[in-house]
């Protein structure tokens, strides 16, 4: 986020109107036929569960054009006859063929639906090839307007990248696309002119030599979502270091445009203090067995797993930019931290409905502050991510609406990240609250989940009723507001603006003594030793006064 990327940073950086309406945290507002196919768990997906694909494509530079096919292996589940499979138009599947027999499919837009002649016995462990080509839909404002990006460097080398987070995967390959089911693992064959390199997930496996052209066979081991997949495509140099990690040696790789490779050994260090940090917060970096890679590309950056791309500039902060406004946010590189940080929140823990994308984007956002936590300090830290809330919109709930492939409001960035920093003020123990994140990447270790069972597993761990605080902060858009008077040396207060049963404890100051109070929707009172005294509100915590 999609990753991604803030929404809203690229609303100060360029005009809304360049986003179309499919694109990461649209405005639409009404669905067709067409969202519910592409948003639901449609009975042509229900019944079979994703095993592997072998993508294995050919990539024309000059004609931006891309053809070939994907091996799709499932499980049945339960009988059927009928398979969805998801590819966007201009591109074309040609056909899709099972045992050697072309199959009958029928195309209701972007949604293509193959009849199976064979039984699907229940449990069987089956695939098809389904063939495709055309020009795949070319980014318009990568990546939030996502789809393939043809550029060139300076040298005039082509220099092409995939993005799709909430257009879908199936805007340049044919797929499953929808988040609830991961493919187990899979392999990436990219065909590309010899004098180019092609990046994927995973690990390289095998280069093969065919005439003029390279086909980059990749191996992606563990679980991987849709968006995910990403391609790359440049006059790259590789280096690489090893990091001694909490599952043993990890390997960091490094794929740049080869006239950036001096600056890049220097800047990239920063990938080796994000590692540290996260692993000490959220526990072990999901994916050891496909490695860890950052791919230079010519946009921003987006989280495509273990292969994270980067277009920052390599500068620090949001290219050169600091988001909090607090000096803070210019001590680290926005992409690096940002993008990386999802590998443990959408790529380790992902969303099953795009409509709980908070789960990937506030969780990432939040840990842009716990890196500054971790090298300078929990005062830092809290300065920044209260130094982002100027950002904050509160234009619609952060959840979407469900089943028709639907984002909500870009405040699942800052106001999601605020939330959580609110959410640890009430833990009360920073050493609990750390085992609290470490643990939830490993209940949800490579899941699927939805916003329910992230709240259960959160209540459940801080020992919190937090129906109301979830409810305040992820389904409406209304600030809570301390409403307080003081005066005669009693202090009343009351909580307004809030939900049914919101009753958040808070911590204040009055004068210099540190005080937790317990607001209602009914007024509440205190008595001080004096009315002079000044009232000050802890700003750890997102709320409002008056």
């Amino acid at each position: 986020m999609n990753k991604h990327i803030i929404a809203l940073i690229f609303m100060l950086i360029i005009p809304f109107g360049v986003l179309n309406a499919q694109g990461i945290l649209s405005k639409k507002s009404n669905f067709t036929k067409q969202d519910t196919l592409r948003g639901s768990i449609t009975p042509e997906r229900s019944w079979w569960d994703l095993t592997y694909y072998h993508l294995d494509i050919k990539v024309d530079p000059d004609k931006k054009f891309i053809s070939g096919k994907n091996t799709i292996q499932y499980k049945v589940l339960k009988s059927n006859s009928v398979l969805q499979i998801d590819l966007q138009k201009p591109l074309q599947i040609t056909k899709a063929v099972q045992n050697g027999k072309d199959l009958e499919i029928k195309h209701e837009g972007n949604a293509h639906f193959i009849h199976l002649p064979e039984e699907q016995s229940v449990d069987a462990i089956n695939s098809i090839d389904v063939y495709y080509k055309g020009l795949p839909r070319q980014a318009i404002k990568a990546p939030w307007d996502g789809g393939i990006s043809w550029e060139k460097d300076k040298n005039g080398n082509h220099f092409i990248a995939s993005s799709c987070q909430g257009l879908g995967a199936s805007v340049w390959w044919p797929c499953k696309d929808h988040m609830y089911d991961e493919v187990d693992s899979m392999q990436i064959s990219v065909n590309v002119p010899d004098k180019l390199m092609n990046v994927s997930n995973g690990r390289l496996r095998l280069v093969e030599q065919i005439g003029d052209t390279k086909t980059y066979h990749w191996i992606v081991k563990n679980p991987i979502n849709n968006y995910g997949v990403n391609i790359n495509i440049g006059d790259y140099a590789n280096f690489s270091e090893v990091y001694d990690g909490q599952a043993g040696n990890l390997d960091l790789d490094y794929y740049v445009l080869k006239d950036n490779l001096e600056k890049a050994k220097v800047h990239f260090k920063q990938a080796h203090k994000m590692m540290e940090a996260f692993e000490h917060w959220f526990g072990q970096y999901p994916f050891y067995a496909d490695s860890f890679k950052l791919v230079e590309v010519p946009y921003l950056g987006m989280e495509h797993q273990s292969s994270v791309t980067y277009g920052n500039q390599y500068e620090n902060g949001y290219l050169g930019r600091d988001l909090s406004g607090t000096g803070w946010g210019l001590k680290f590189d926005f992409i690096i931290v940002h993008e990386a940080g999802h590998e443990w929140f959408a790529n380790n823990i992902t969303n099953k409905d795009i409509a709980d994308m908070w789960i990937h984007e506030s969780f990432t956002s939040y840990a842009e502050n716990l890196y500054l936590d971790y090298h300078y300090g929990k005062e830092a830290a809290a300065e920044y991510v209260i130094g982002t809330r100027k950002n904050i919109v509160n234009d619609k709930p952060i959840i979407g609406a469900y089943q028709v492939n639907n984002e909500g409001s870009s405040d699942m960035y800052f106001k999601g990240a605020n939330m959580l920093h609110t959410l640890r003020q009430l833990v009360k123990d920073d050493k609990k609250w750390r085992v609290i994140l470490r643990k939830m990447n490993v209940v949800f270790y490579h899941q699927t989940v939805t916003t329910q069972q992230i709240e259960n597993f959160l209540a459940k761990e801080t020992g919190l009723d937090l129906t109301a605080f979830f409810n305040q902060y992820l389904r409406t858009t209304k600030i809570p507001t301390l409403e307080f008077i003081h005066k005669k040396r009693i202090l009343k207060y009351r909580w307004i603006n809030v939900v049914e049963g919101f009753k958040m404890p808070l911590q204040i100051k009055i004068g210099d003594e540190e005080k937790w109070i317990y607001p209602k929707t009914e007024w509440q009172t205190l008595k001080t030793i004096s009315s002079k005294l000044p009232i000050i509100i802890d700003e750890d915590f997102y709320i409002l006064s008056k």
